[in-house]
């Protein structure tokens, strides 16, 4: 298959590939579209099984970028990075150099930032041979406590708010007393455990990194389950954190929630949301639940305050209001309709 026909590439404007053989980076970068200004995106490292995996997850993810950007009210456009490689084990400072002087090599069109498997540690060793790296000097907050460049935090605010709203419009209720069902406890999916169990939430949680679950068990009294298991659980809410495309064929059957809301890419196909529809499970669509990492990019990088960046973050659950709301007015699953919000708004400059 070439890459023009690849069913991810959906008019992607630049996709450039890099292999340094010294440093052993494998990197891929992906320019969804820059109608509303340059592309922002974090660099994710991930140990992919291929690089035909990697090629898709970054086609994926930058598209999705484009639409999360438009329906955040932000200028820019979407782009996206990923490494093939353990952020555990292969992240060296010659490593990170590398991939900065990649970035460097578009110019600007790709502006990078933190995503799974990159630190803002990583980040400052890539802005040390590229100037298109975003959120190494953080001045703000959400919360207003030290801000130290890790968009992680606000991206699981956002998506507490999302899911607080998504709860309201399909249960009329608070999440306190509810039962959530977390699928990753990385950056995101720990933080996002902490507000929920805060606010009152029960949480059955799964990660296959067991000192993860052991945090969660004992400082938040989630229910541990195996990974292949968390997809059948009955739960008020599924958050998945972790991989993409886990709304699938071989899953939705074994559904059991009455909302799903978080995460990049859940959706294997387009096709899912209107099966979700169907069967009355309320879609929040990932890219707009889970926009508040870039918005918190976005405020660092201009005269902002802690007090406009929550502001900001907040009116996630007001966007999928208005989703939710044509959703039923045009009896149009929530992943298309949000689509089309986000298309008049990039596609009409």
């Amino acid at each position: 298959m070439s890459l023009f026909e690849h069913p991810a590439f959906d008019n992607h404007e630049h996709i450039a590939f890099r292999f340094d053989e010294k440093t052993g980076l494998k990197a891929i970068i992906a320019v969804h579209n820059t109608n509303l200004g340059p592309t922002l995106g974090g660099c994710r490292m991930w140990p992919y099984a291929s690089s035909a995996e990697a090629l898709n997850d970054v086609l994926r993810l930058s598209r999705g970028m484009t639409y999360k950007s438009a329906l955040a009210n932000l200028p820019q456009g979407g782009g996206k990075s990923v490494i093939i490689g353990d952020p555990r084990t292969d992240i060296t400072p010659a490593l990170m150099h590398a991939m900065g002087d990649f970035v460097q090599s578009l110019g600007g069109k790709y502006v990078t930032a933190e995503d799974s498997g990159i630190s803002p540690q990583s980040l400052k060793l890539m802005a040390q041979r590229c100037d298109y790296v975003a959120g190494t000097q953080a001045k703000y907050s959400y919360h207003g406590g030290e801000a130290d460049g890790n968009p992680s935090p606000a991206t699981a605010y956002g998506t507490f708010v999302g899911i607080q709203a998504s709860v309201k419009q399909r249960l009329g209720r608070s999440v306190d007393g509810l039962t959530v069902a977390i699928q990753g406890l990385g950056h995101v999916g720990y933080r996002l455990a902490e507000l929920l169990h805060a606010a009152g939430a029960n949480l059955i949680v799964t990660d296959i990194f067991p000192d993860n679950l052991e945090k969660a068990e004992k400082l938040l009294g989630a229910t541990l389950v195996k990974p292949e298991a968390i997809y059948a659980v009955k739960a008020d809410v599924f958050a998945p954190c972790a991989f993409g495309a886990v709304i699938n064929d071989d899953t939705i059957e074994q559904f059991n929630f009455s909302v799903i809301a978080a995460a990049n890419n859940q959706l294997a196909h387009e096709s899912h949301g209107e099966i979700l529809r169907q069967r009355d499970i309320l879609y929040a669509p990932d890219y707009v639940i889970n926009a508040g990492g870039v918005i918190d990019i976005y405020h660092q990088n201009i005269d902002s305050s802690n007090a406009a960046l929550r502001t900001h973050i907040e009116q996630i659950g007001e966007t999928l209001t208005e989703i939710f709301m044509r959703s039923q007015q045009q009896g149009d699953a929530t992943n298309i309709v949000a689509n089309l919000m986000a298309e008049e708004r990039f596609s009409a400059k």
